[in-house]
């Protein structure tokens, strides 16, 4: 066995172990030579064959009468009735936005559109979820603000709103962003599309931009390493977009999907022509046979290799019988694309590349496509989360302290407004958004075939998941079911991201296994089913590493999208209630306990699944005539009623007087009735004559509603009393700190907090 070609052993040049290697050369009988190792690096890396959690992603619940695709597509499919369908997934670009932020966020979105359209499913929305350090340094500030412009460069560019998501700063995610992009597309049932490669003789297309040498082992092999140090030197292997490009890509391939002139469409991501054509044989259970002279290159001399491993982006992969290849061919030229018929699907089961006749690699497609080693790591389980103490001397809160503490928690990062990043979003485009960002807990489009609306959630964990992994997974989970219902839809499915450290260190795969456990075991009790998703590891730089941050995408239905509800009032006379337990909550891991004590320690309250079912039932009941509903989370229940007051139109307040609270010692039952934080409590509001069969279902389920205030006239504004006694009474203009705090600290001049 030739152990080197240079200085370094052959297999860690393209990031493989010495075990891996020899089960290749197993496989092949014979050592691979070059071209077949950068393949086999490529799709062995953990971003293309997740050697490492696919062991484990097994344990979601990944069933149910509406799921019409799940895992193992290039995006999953849900049945909304009558014909017609919607696609999700959702996909990470963490390195590569930590090396290029631009080109990593604005490539991540084109990669994500791509998985859609696909599915034959016209893409109708963006979802981000964002994780950076902490504003107060430039380097953060300056990830947070290219992400953003990368972002919105791409779906503005292509027509595709981006429509929600969650942003949040955190230490942990010092020169370890997080970029997490989820799409939606609509489709009608009988146009779905596969990734797969059926029908020996069938032509093998490439649609899309010439090759580059962009990209070679960019997102396949950043992605499954951890950073030595700062990333900035690794710029040449992220990709670059062409969103102009990208929107042809999407009309020529939802046409070709429309007129049926495809047998099978798969994009070229990570790994390029390798991944793709051995996905697509490795489904259907076929061969393809490449003549890669044939792939139109735009840079002179490119070697096979590079054609093979180029991750050249707005490039698709179709086959299509031989009959069919001049239509095909007639579509693309219709786009200004280019097409190329660069070989052909076999019935042998193998990956055949040629080169001017000559074959470069010959590798059975299954060991490419699924046939990367499994790794069951070894795990230590995390140890079991203690409740926190403060300690006797901890500083009382006291009356006085309430309002000022209040406006401190709306102007922190993570919880004030994000509107300086989403209003670089165009989220009207198409004009199917009834509920923007910034309106409600969940964005709402509409699906005009139906006269339907479909809600969408993007949650992530972090800090919680850091505390108690299997808990934190959980509650992921609950809030974004809870967000779904706020805005009027019952929960469907959802998909996921799943963000973690090294997993070769036993801590971390511990704590892996115990979010999928929580993620599961939350699906199951809401029966909710997940449709796919993604696992991005190897987040840590320096020797610095994230907290366990998993992502859900849910998506929910409501039966007519007029009825979407924002998380503001919309009218003064209404009733406030809170629904569920009002004094169930924690400082434990609260955005209060880091602001106050410097620190997060504790246990995160868990779920109670028989409230949290009762809520998505109450929320999703448009009869009930609830007209505004609002989840209480970041910063607990008086941050809750502040952002109620704060995403109504302006002209309407809340008087609030909740009861008072019960425990040993009173500094200790104030801060956290107001600003501890805890599952299952959301704020609604509804016309007084609407209370009584509000009351009534909540009643007949078991769930807790107490009236707590009012709507009142006279601008935006926020009373808030205890027991009777008011604590603070807010305007406009004071609450206002939380609308200009993040883009303050993005300017490098904080708001406060």
């Amino acid at each position: 066995m030739a152990e080197q070609r240079g200085l370094a052993p052959v297999w860690t040049q393209v990031g493989l172990t010495a075990a891996e290697y020899r089960d290749i050369c197993a496989r092949l009988g014979r050592e691979p030579n070059d071209v077949e190792l950068g393949m086999f690096g490529a799709m062995w890396s953990e971003h293309c064959s997740y050697k490492s959690s696919r062991a484990f992603l097994g344990r979601l619940p990944t069933e149910g009468p509406q799921v019409l695709v799940g895992p193992g597509e290039n995006a999953g499919v849900l049945d909304l009735g009558d014909g017609h369908a919607v696609a999700l997934r959702m996909e990470s670009h963490n390195h590569p936005s930590a090396v290029e932020p631009f080109q990593g966020a604005a490539t991540g979105v084109g990669g994500i559109l791509r998985d859609i359209f696909t599915m034959g499913a016209r893409p109708v929305a963006l979802l981000d979820g964002l994780r950076f350090g902490l504003p107060d340094g430039e380097r953060n500030r300056y990830l947070a603000a290219r992400v953003t412009e990368g972002i919105a460069h791409y779906g503005n560019c292509v027509g595709v709103p981006t429509v929600g998501g969650e942003t949040a700063f955190d230490p942990a995610y010092e020169g370890n962003p997080l970029v997490n992009v989820l799409c939606v597309g609509y489709l009608e049932t009988r146009h779905l599309q596969r990734g797969a490669a059926p029908g020996p003789g069938n032509a093998v297309l490439l649609i899309g931009n010439r090759t580059g040498r962009d990209g070679i082992h960019g997102a396949s092999l950043l992605a499954s390493r951890t950073f030595a140090t700062e990333a900035s030197g690794l710029r040449p292997a992220v990709q670059v977009g062409d969103p102009f490009v990208g929107k042809l890509l999407i009309e020529a391939s939802l046409e070709l999907a429309t007129r049926g002139l495809l047998r099978g469409l798969n994009d070229l991501g990570a790994a390029g022509i390798t991944s793709a054509a051995a996905e697509t044989a490795g489904r259907a259970g076929t061969g393809v046979v490449l003549d890669i002279e044939a792939v139109p290159c735009r840079e002179e001399g490119m070697t096979p290799y590079e054609v093979m491993l180029s991750e050249s982006q707005e490039r698709m992969l179709a086959v299509a019988a031989p009959n069919d290849v001049a239509a095909v061919e007639a579509v693309c030229r219709h786009f200004g694309l280019q097409c190329a018929r660069i070989g052909s699907v076999s019935d042998d089961g193998r990956l055949r590349v040629r080169w001017h006749g000559e074959v470069v690699a010959d590798i059975p497609a299954a060991a490419l496509s699924h046939g990367a080693p499994r790794y069951r790591r070894r795990q230590i389980r995390p140890a079991a989360a203690t409740a926190w103490s403060p300690g006797p001397r901890r500083p009382d809160l006291r009356p006085g302290d309430v309002a000022p503490t209040l406006l401190a928690l709306l102007a922190r990062p993570t919880i004030a407004s994000k509107a300086w990043l989403y209003r670089q979003y165009d989220h009207q485009v198409q004009t199917n958004t009834v509920l923007p960002p910034g309106r409600g807990d969940a964005a709402v489009l509409r699906h005009r075939p139906t006269g339907r609306g479909i809600a969408l959630s993007l949650d992530m964990g972090g800090r919680l998941c850091a505390l108690d992994p299997y808990t934190g997974a959980a509650l992921v989970v609950a809030e974004a079911a809870r967000n779904v219902a706020c805005a009027g839809g019952r929960p469907l499915g959802i998909t996921n991201c799943l963000n973690f450290p090294n997993p070769e260190r036993p801590t971390v795969m511990g704590a892996f296994v115990r979010t999928i456990d929580g993620m599961a075991a939350a699906c199951r009790r809401l029966v909710i089913p997940v449709t796919g998703g993604n696992v991005s590891l190897y987040n840590e730089t320096a020797g610095r590493a994230i907290h366990p941050t998993p992502a859900v995408g849910m998506l929910g239905v409501l039966a007519d999208a007029g009825a979407a509800r924002g998380s503001g009032p919309a009218a003064a006379g209404q009733v406030v209630c809170l629904l569920g337990p009002a004094g169930r909550a924690r400082l434990d891991g609260s955005e209060y306990q880091v602001m106050r004590f410097g620190r997060s320690a504790g246990r995160p309250l868990a779920p109670q699944w028989a409230v949290e079912r009762a809520l998505l039932s109450v929320l999703g009941d448009a009869d009930l005539g609830l007209a505004s509903a609002h989840d209480a989370a970041e910063g607990g229940l008086a941050v809750a009623l502040a952002e109620c007051v704060l995403t109504a139109d302006g002209t309407v307040g809340l008087d609030v007087d909740l009861p008072a609270p019960r425990g040993q010692g009173t500094a200790l039952r104030l801060d956290s009735l107001l600003f501890g934080e805890g599952p299952g409590r959301v704020v609604v509001t509804l016309a007084e004559d609407a209370l009584a069969g509000l009351l009534e279902r909540c009643a007949l389920e078991a769930l807790a509603c107490r009236r707590i205030g009012r709507t009142v006239p006279g601008g935006a504004r926020l009373r808030l009393a205890v027991g009777g006694r008011v604590l603070c009474d807010l305007g406009g203009d004071e609450l206002g700190v939380w609308k200009g705090a993040v883009g303050a600290w993005l300017d490098g001049q904080p708001a406060g907090g």
